[in-house]
């Protein structure tokens, strides 16, 4: 989930909109991932995604940095367009999976954008649409979601349609966006209900699951960490930086020192590009590894995008 900063609209048209969609496409498919569902609202969007190799933080960073770059370039606006970071929350996929589809995909239905099922099967900027097959998608796992519903695409989409029909009268469901134990265990009378025979339970902001999945993935988090050796800015901005200089033959002391020649400007700004649309790194994060401003990272991007096809 992720929500304009202030509030304040994400997108302007369906122009916006879709320059979205293409950029989502591009990220999910490079990073080995799949959309399930996705709603783009005025000043927020909602996304369930499995994650793939590169996770999903790193699909998220070139994602919201590129859309970022290009709707102030496109708006003539600076400035933050997210509020804070993107809010994401582990799934246990039985049995939240299905009814976060039909959450997702019910946002245009509780903000009165559309009223009935004919309305959200044509409305483009939902993943409904792609599902009951009225457009095709190669990053959305619209076959996955339908052998839940029967074995042959008539049946299942004609059962899913019933689905999301049935979910009209819902309204907002905090536990399917809610926190921690009261969400984990359907409320708080549960909740209530096992601390009164002292039963030990356990919630996490993070995750929506039972109790059990809460601590499974918890525990394979720690030991993940404790045995993963992950690639850090630092050591990706290092990459970068070896590999545009020996292309470009030039010194990477001098482009790291803030050197003037016209050739260092250029590798800084190809280095700087990179890091920011392919690998999703900030530009005061960049700006420290190449010896100038952060405003002066910011500009580079911005001028190499509006010469990018």
């Amino acid at each position: 989930m992720l929500r304009g900063i202030n509030r304040s609209d994400l997108f302007v048209d369906d122009l916006d909109r879709k320059k979205f969609l293409d950029r989502l496409a591009q990220v999910v498919e490079g990073g080995r991932c799949t959309v399930y569902a996705f709603a783009l609202m005025s000043d927020h969007v909602h996304l369930l995604i499995r994650s793939g190799d590169m996770g999903i933080s790193a699909v998220m960073r070139k994602l919201l940095t590129w859309y970022a770059i290009y709707f102030n370039r496109r708006h003539r606006r600076t400035g933050h367009l997210f509020e804070n970071r993107y809010k994401s929350i582990l799934c246990e996929e039985e049995p939240y999976f299905l009814q976060l589809v039909r959450y997702i995909h019910l946002n245009p239905v509780r903000a009165g954008i559309v009223t009935d099922m004919d309305g959200l099967e044509v409305y483009p900027w939902s993943g409904h649409h792609i599902i009951v097959g009225k457009e095709t998608s190669p990053w959305m796992g619209r076959d996955f979601t339908l052998l839940l519903f029967g074995k042959t695409r008539r049946k299942a989409q004609a059962a899913y349609r019933s689905f999301i029909s049935a979910g009209f009268s819902m309204g907002h469901l905090p536990l399917l966006v809610g926190g921690g134990l009261v969400r984990s265990l359907g409320g708080w009378s549960k909740v209530a209900s096992l601390r009164q025979h002292g039963a030990p339970e356990k919630g996490d902001e993070r995750i929506l699951g039972s109790s059990e999945f809460v601590m499974t993935v918890l525990q394979e988090a720690e030991e993940r960490q404790r045995r993963q050796v992950k690639v850090g800015s630092a050591d990706t901005m290092l990459h970068l930086i070896d590999e545009e200089c020996r292309t470009r033959q030039i010194s990477s002391r001098e482009v790291q020192s803030g050197g003037r020649r016209t050739k260092a400007t250029e590798a800084r700004a190809a280095i700087a590009y990179r890091a920011a649309t392919e690998f999703g790194l900030p530009a005061a994060e960049i700006a420290r590894h190449l010896g100038v401003t952060t405003a002066s990272i910011i500009r580079a991007v911005q001028k190499a995008d509006r010469k990018a096809p």
